[in-house]
């Protein structure tokens, strides 16, 4: 997966917008002012953080061992970062960006999930 196909994946979805509260190098993806994905879009190799379940999180990190990884500077029990350079296929990255969205409006009011209209 490319950056620039990073970005425009993460940008797809619903009220998906991108931020850079922590600099001007690393882009956060958020819905509602929620993170669900967070990258340096210039890094070697290029990584991006996604929320995920814990019991998932665990059984991630050990199908792909070094690819998958405790969240690099979060919540370790929640985030996962992903190495989205193609070791991973990209449809196993993208399953996993979708599901850390999804992950993320489930957390959402009901007033805004349903201001979403996501299938």
């Amino acid at each position: 997966m490319t950056p620039k196909a990073l970005r425009a994946f993460c940008l797809s979805f619903n009220a998906a917008v991108e931020d850079f509260p922590f600099g001007p190098d690393t882009s956060v993806f958020k819905v509602l002012g929620k993170m669900f994905a967070l990258s340096r879009l210039d890094g070697r190799p290029l990584t991006v953080n996604l929320k995920c379940d814990p019991e998932d999180a665990v059984r991630l990190r050990g199908e792909h061992k070094g690819l998958i990884i405790p969240g690099y500077h979060m919540n370790k029990r929640h985030w996962n970062t992903v190495t989205a350079d193609g070791a991973l296929p990209d449809r196993l990255v993208t399953e996993l960006i979708e599901d850390s969205y999804d992950l993320v409006v489930a957390g959402l009011r009901r007033t805004d999930r349903l201001r979403l209209d996501r299938p």
